[in-house]
């Protein structure tokens, strides 16, 4: 039984076009939406995409001490193009956080259930394109914590 590490975390779902953030709170308990970012996907090779560079800031606004990232698993357990693409953007990501560990956690259906969630609370169309990042974000992050807290128990 480890102890599960006092911290900010924040939680990432990586699209296509946009990033949605999450972020928990110190104890690791509840997960909240924060931001979306729109992908940056015109930096030159050896620049820092604007995306990341937001994520570095925000990691140090809130004091971060862990950033845990969506990967996207097909229903049966594989790994697919869109699972490759967020592997690459957690490794480059991991290069420009430093010393802030960055890890991937299944994420199957974060971005299903978080437009589910959404619609049942009557958001829809536009409205709910601009928020759905950050919720799945949050889905991501919270079922992450929730496993650090039933694996520390």
């Amino acid at each position: 039984m480890t102890e599960f590490a006092r911290g900010v975390r924040l939680g990432v779902d990586v699209g296509q076009v946009r990033v949605g953030v999450a972020r928990s709170d110190p104890h690791g308990i509840l997960a909240t939406p924060l931001v979306t970012l729109a992908r940056d996907l015109s930096a030159e090779p050896d620049a820092v995409p604007a995306d990341m560079a937001e994520l570095v800031r925000l990691a140090a606004e809130h004091e971060a001490v862990g950033i845990v990232v969506g990967l996207p698993v097909n229903l049966a357990g594989k790994h697919g193009p869109a699972a490759a693409n967020v592997s690459a953007y957690a490794t480059r990501l991991a290069d420009v956080m430093g010393s802030i560990p960055v890890t991937l956690t299944d994420e199957r259906m974060s971005t299903v259930v978080a437009s589910r969630r959404l619609a049942e609370r009557g958001v829809r169309g536009k409205r709910q394109r601009a928020v759905v990042d950050q919720a799945a974000a949050v889905e991501i992050l919270q079922s992450w914590l929730d496993a650090q807290r039933r694996r520390t128990q």
